[in-house]
């Protein structure tokens, strides 16, 4: 078995590998194009873009939008490879965040942070985009499938199935993330399964992507085992020199230990799995105050009431300044003991996936 590419309707990234959104300004154009240059799928978080322009606070949607665009014209001038946009769907600016994605060409989008039943209605004539929503359930995918094709006679040209292990927000309750019944190689197979049936009732593929916890070659050749097209991995990403991350940021990973990745209750009322630090301790300690929303950038946000504004946080850590801020990270990120460049990580793990796949 050799490492093969993966195929999303006519689009055919050399490898099947794709780059994790990571958002406030972690994966940005310079990460994407360089993942994308290297034969995998580079995305670009469209999650906060414009959190460093002068008028974020008193014009973020235009702010945003902006930085996005910008974003994906650097990415494709500087590679011909696969590039996406990754877009939370709780985000109060996502309709506009789409419209632009498709408008400037991207290749994929990426959905998750909920269910986009309104996804294909997007789309005009001429744009050729992919649409992926990321999802944690074979329950969600049915949803999906189902409502997209009473609605737009479309079915998803791929999903991401997010496991428990994965960093930033997390789809589980707090109670289901150390769960084996909602472990990622538990959900695979369901969401292969429903899936299938969807796909093979148009003759139309659906690739599955697994996505949470994937750190090495080994693991890809396990999940491509499991029957997935390809898979998505983040946390390896963020150690690598073209990362737009601060050194500071990626040193936190290095620094981090097994007993340093811990859940945390976000603002926007979902999970979240960070590198603990003092920061975070300071919340769980009750010593951060209610503040004052600059943003209201994600719908489900208890600004009212949060003890602080997590665009700030993760912007602050983004830009390696940790006093006031702290860093999103997947299970597995206390592994990582370099920083190297994309095409050495890349190498790596094709080089980890041939050993296994040739002792098989």
């Amino acid at each position: 078995m050799r490492l093969p590419e993966l195929k999303i309707g006519d689009l055919t990234s050399r490898l099947p590998i794709i780059q994790g959104g990571m958002g406030i300004g972690v994966s940005m154009s310079r990460l994407a194009s360089a993942v994308a240059d290297k034969g995998g799928v580079g995305v670009i978080s469209g999650a906060m873009t414009g959190i460093g322009e002068p008028d974020v606070t008193s014009n973020s949607t235009q702010a945003n939008l902006r930085v996005l665009k910008r974003e994906i014209r650097n990415a494709k001038q500087a590679t011909s490879g696969v590039l996406g946009v990754n877009i939370m769907f709780a985000l109060t600016d996502y309709p506009a965040l789409v419209e632009t994605s498709l408008d400037e060409g991207i290749d994929i989008i990426f959905v998750g942070a909920g269910l986009p039943l309104d996804l294909p209605g997007y789309l005009k004539n001429g744009h050729r985009t992919k649409l992926v929503p990321i999802i944690s359930s074979a329950r969600a995918a049915k949803i999906i499938c189902k409502r997209w094709l009473s609605r737009f006679d479309y079915l998803p040209d791929a999903f991401v199935v997010e496991g428990p292990a994965a960093g930033g927000h997390l789809g589980f309750k707090p109670e289901q993330l150390d769960d084996p019944d909602f472990a990622l190689d538990k959900l695979v197979p369901e969401v292969i399964k429903t899936v299938n049936q969807f796909a093979n009732a148009r003759n139309q593929p659906i690739p599955v992507i697994a996505a949470g916890g994937i750190y090495t070659g080994a693991d890809i050749y396990r999940f491509l085992k499991l029957g997935v097209a390809g898979v998505q991995m983040g946390t390896r990403f963020v150690a690598t020199h073209e990362c737009d991350a601060d050194d500071n940021f990626k040193q936190v990973y290095i620094n981090a230990h097994k007993e340093d990745m811990v859940v945390i209750n976000s603002p926007v009322g979902m999970p979240g799995r960070a590198v603990r630090n003092d920061f975070i301790n300071q919340v769980n300690d009750g010593q951060k105050k209610p503040f004052k929303c600059p943003f209201h950038c994600i719908k489900p946000c208890t600004r009212e009431t949060s003890p602080y504004c997590i665009t700030l946080a993760l912007e602050s850590a983004r830009r390696g300044r940790f006093r006031s801020g702290f860093a999103f990270a997947g299970k597995n990120a206390y592994r990582v003991d370099k920083v190297v460049s994309v095409s050495e990580l890349i190498d790596e793990l094709i080089d980890e996936f041939n050993r296994d796949a040739t002792q098989a």
